[in-house]
């Protein structure tokens, strides 16, 4: 179980793969093993690197405010002590802020960026969702905040399926986040934007957002998309927020046509 000491935690992180390095950064409430449907395609090109930002998953989760810069220089700290120097980046919800952070503080280190479900900054409507989510995860037992959030992830026909039932399974037995680390995080995105920075971003980029997320909405990425230059934007039909759970094969396929062979 790899973990390296950064800025005051214990880190974790996973490697996969060989090649060119490839590093996977999770969202909020969600450590490492969330990109796991969509690391099999990824690893028979690349070298994968996934890791749990702090608050969550096998990392510290220190009971004291987080800042995504802050969770960035994590990444960055990382990326340090592995030898990268240079590595593409894709970040899913929050993961897209983390990564818009390390690719505007360190342009010489990522090579390419993708942003999967994110956004630069929410609106009033957004604020107010993970200001609750953070909220109710000290108020709720842990298994029952968990399947809170699923209607946000998830769309009707993944419900209609019964494919939501190997989800709440999986929150049955898996090791929760504790309610601070999941409050510290909301609170780290509701204090970072990144809406007038953007132009800023100078490396070939790549937005995905399914045509069906209700918590991060097409409109999100469009505006990511239009502010950063020559970026691309993919739309999923029938994807919402969870794609990375619900259709990884075609998140997969959106990303490798995107990254260099």
């Amino acid at each position: 179980m790899p973990k390296i000491h950064v800025n005051g935690i214990d880190l974790y992180y996973n490697i996969q793969g060989k090649g060119t390095p490839l590093l996977l950064i999770a969202g909020f409430d969600c450590d490492s093993s969330y990109w796991s449907l969509v690391v099999p395609a990824l690893v028979k090109n690349y070298q994968v690197i996934r890791l749990d930002n702090r608050g969550v998953g096998k990392s510290s989760a220190p009971d004291s405010p987080y800042t995504i810069k802050q969770m960035a220089d994590d990444t960055l700290e990382l990326l340090d002590y592995l030898g990268i120097i240079q590595v593409h980046v894709a970040g899913h919800s929050m993961g897209g802020q983390i990564a818009q952070e390390l690719a505007l503080a360190h342009p010489e280190k990522v090579k390419s960026l993708i942003l999967l479900s994110s956004w630069a900054k929410g609106n009033t409507k957004f604020d107010s969702i993970i200001e609750m989510f953070g909220n109710l995860s000290n108020h709720l037992e842990g298994k029952i905040y968990q399947k809170t959030l699923l209607p946000w992830m998830y769309t009707e026909n993944f419900y209609s399926s019964g494919s939501i039932q190997n989800i709440i399974s999986i929150i049955e037995y898996y090791p929760l986040p504790t309610p601070h680390g999941i409050y510290h995080q909301s609170r780290a995105i509701l204090h970072n934007h990144t809406n007038d920075r953007l132009h800023k971003i100078l490396c070939p980029t790549l937005v995905i957002v399914g045509k069906e997320d209700i918590l991060t909405p097409v409109a999100f990425s469009q505006r990511l998309a239009d502010g950063i230059n020559d970026a691309e934007l993919v739309i999923i039909e029938g994807a919402g927020h969870g794609f990375l759970v619900e259709s990884p094969d075609a998140v997969a396929n959106v990303m490798l046509k995107f990254l260099p062979k």
